[in-house]
């Protein structure tokens, strides 16, 4: 039985989810070890829902140290099919402003610690990733913010870096001369996992300040990047909500809902049998 068909992933100021009726809060282990915290299993805007906060109530997990195989895995066991993502950002360019939004629609890595496959241990797979973010889930996000009357501009590049330092100025500058909008430290991870597991997935960037190209950008305060945070969770649950109304039901038909057909190169009589018990869930469809 699906528990929710839609899963919201709080990062960085949004820890809980506003609106939620018919609340539970679900332990879940996954055989990829346990997710950032409980999941928050409810109903929003008359659509079953689970909420995730990435970094742990109390915001306790490094980036680095994050679990992105079981958070999202613990999503797919719930049966959840279009994942909304929330995260603070820094502005690569002047015309995103803190408490603006960016709804990229393309990654480039710069992580060096991290497991980004649930493939692995005996089976080879490659799904493709073009196009890493769902159109649908993407639109849903546009859709919501010119409805709340936020500016939320989509397209753009997130770069996504290993920290939990942040950029030095000469890769900020290098970042700026790639044609990059945005960077972060975690949307990446959870749109390859996202991909293979065939779930939709968008993320909603919250700009908190200028990355430190910009000059006077070190004479920002943690006040003042705390009081832009709250003001874009404020808007951001107002945007998740209405982007929660607005996506579509009935049977998904973009490509992220077929992802795995043709991924697995592995002939399955060499499969070991614990990695196939592992990945069951997402290759059964397919047998």
């Amino acid at each position: 039985m699906q528990q929710a068909e839609i899963g919201i992933i709080g990062g960085s100021g949004l820890y809980s989810m506003p609106g939620f009726t018919n609340i539970r809060e679900e332990k879940i282990t996954t055989p990829f070890g346990d997710p950032s915290d409980p999941l928050v299993l409810g109903e929003l805007e008359g659509r079953k829902v689970a909420f995730l906060a990435r970094h742990g109530k109390g915001h306790r997990i490094l980036p680095t140290e994050l679990n992105f195989r079981a958070n999202i895995y613990a999503m797919k066991q719930l049966g959840v099919e279009r994942i909304l993502s929330v995260s603070a950002v820094g502005s690569l360019k002047e015309e995103h402003k803190p408490t603006d939004f960016v709804i990229p629609d393309q990654f480039i890595d710069r992580t060096f610690a991290r497991t980004s496959t649930f493939f692995g241990d005996g089976i080879v797979g490659h799904v493709a990733f073009g196009d890493p973010v769902c159109a649908t889930v993407t639109k849903a996000f546009e859709a919501a913010c010119k409805e709340v009357g936020v500016v939320g501009k989509r397209g753009g590049t997130y770069v996504c870096m290993e920290g939990p330092q942040f950029s030095t100025r000469a890769e900020s500058n290098l970042y700026r001369s790639w044609g990059a909008d945005v960077i972060g430290m975690t949307n990446l991870q959870e749109a390859k996992l996202a991909r293979e597991a065939e779930i939709c997935y968008s993320t909603l960037a919250m700009v908190t300040d200028y990355d430190c190209w910009f000059e006077g950008h070190d004479d920002v305060t943690v006040d003042q990047i705390i009081a832009v945070m709250h003001t874009n969770s404020a808007n951001a649950a107002k945007v998740v909500k209405a982007a929660v109304a607005a996506m579509p039901t009935g049977e998904r038909t973009c490509a992220c809902a077929s992802a795995l057909k043709y991924a697995v190169m592995t002939d399955k009589k060499v499969i070991p049998p614990a990695t196939r018990a592992k990945l069951a869930l997402l290759l059964d469809k397919y047998e």
